[in-house]
């Protein structure tokens, strides 16, 4: 096991070029803060400024700190008179905030530089505080946090966006760095039932039910956020993600293995010889990840109900995170059949009867009720969705543009 491990680990850690771009554009950043005389500083946040960072993730968060003078201003609006020079893209957030792009993404946040809990005026005030924890408590386990990250992702369980509902970047910390290691996680997390506590500093344990806001206790773990306390961090964790988590760590466990640390590409091939393969390449709007996310997933579950009629056996989707999507369907069905039979109202029923044959052409009557045999309008999945679905109202706000991809 601890060979697998290992060999997980080299192909976790970045390029040290990456960490170089990192610095390069921090010192820039901060230039231009100079030159604009306003009292704040950017410093790196999330994975890369607690040396958690994994390689091929290069989205890198950056705080810009300001000052407590500006409290009473819009630090967002700030900030973007700083960013002028990276032409930033803005996004809406409890406070608006920017990425800037090159062959990294940078998510530049502002914050206010805040000294106690109560000078915070919004939960990402606190996001500085979390690099801070994991730096002290938590520098004998980076790597076993890389391995947990990188665990979770392959997974499919990692991520506290709404539209995943799994493990955040700051609850992993917390686990890794509470359980001693990543190898104790998973031996801990094999025993788990909902509702699990976890507290660090032991300072609200079984009270937790209690203390705690209703509505954020909800799911099948709470777990004191050590930065603030009155906070579940793991509230937006569902069961299905919590299970999915327990059950890979039963397997790998059981029967350790390389692939859990390796993304499994849907094999196409082998579904093809399972059913009626359906590909749909998708065209994303740009925005923030959570929401565009979570119009991607109403969308493909609105496919796949207007695709009920030919039976979906297995559905998936991808997402590169930027502008293209692709969602799997696999049907049992190639075709309908030129009709089908639709039950209408008891015969004894008369005026209901009479009011069901003028609709219908085609009637007969079967088990004391009359029936209706309807031609279905679309007889392949493929006519289905380009004469019809892909032109749906319901779809406008939640894609750019759906066409059918060959495979």
């Amino acid at each position: 096991m601890q060979e697998i491990l290992k060999k997980a680990l080299t192909e976790l850690k970045p390029e040290q070029k990456k960490v170089k771009e990192v610095e390069e554009f921090l010192i820039k950043l901060n230039k231009e803060i100079k030159k604009s005389k306003i009292k704040a500083t950017a410093t790196p946040g999330g994975s890369y400024a607690k040396d958690t960072w994994l390689k091929g993730d290069y989205d890198v968060d950056v705080f810009v700190k300001f000052d407590l003078k500006y409290k009473t201003q819009e630090i967002s609006k700030l900030l973007e008179k700083i960013l002028k020079k990276f032409k930033p893209i803005k996004l809406h957030g409890s406070r608006d905030y920017y990425w800037v792009q090159n062959s990294l993404r940078f998510e530049i946040i502002p914050v206010l530089n805040i000294a106690k809990p109560n000078q915070a005026l919004n939960t990402t005030d606190f996001s500085p505080w979390h690099v801070t924890w994991v730096n002290r408590e938590g520098k004998k386990y980076k790597d076993d946090i890389r391995l947990a990250k990188k665990f979770m992702k392959t997974q499919g369980c990692y991520g506290a966006e709404s539209y995943i509902k799994g493990f955040s970047g700051h609850v992993v910390d917390i686990l890794v760095i509470y359980n001693k290691g990543f190898l104790p996680l998973l031996r801990a997390a094999v025993k788990w039932k909902p509702k699990v506590i976890i507290d660090y500093y032991k300072k609200v344990g079984k009270n937790a039910e209690f203390i705690l806001n209703k509505s954020k206790i909800q799911g099948p773990m709470i777990i004191i956020d050590p930065v603030q306390p009155e906070r579940n961090a793991a509230a937006a964790l569902s069961q299905e993600m919590f299970d999915a988590f327990v059950s890979s760590a039963k397997k790998f466990l059981e029967k350790p293995s390389d692939k859990y640390f390796e993304y499994q590409e849907t094999n196409l091939e082998q579904l093809k010889k399972k059913g009626k393969l359906v590909l749909v390449d998708v065209e994303v709007p740009e925005g923030k990840e959570d929401p565009v996310g979570a119009k991607l997933v109403k969308a493909f579950d609105f496919i796949a109900k207007e695709l009920d009629e030919f039976g979906v056996v297995k559905k998936e989707w991808e997402w590169d995170k930027y502008k293209n999507a692709v969602f799997i369907y696999l049907l049992k069905k190639e075709k309908l059949p030129d009709t089908y039979e639709q039950p209408g109202p008891p015969v004894a029923m008369q005026k209901e009867t009479i009011k069901f044959k003028k609709k219908h052409k085609k009637t007969f009557v079967k088990q004391g009720k009359v029936w209706a045999k309807i031609k279905y309008e679309f007889r392949t999945p493929e006519e289905l969705l380009t004469k019809n679905v892909f032109k749906a109202e319901y779809l406008k706000d939640k894609v750019n543009k759906c066409k059918l991809k060959k495979n």
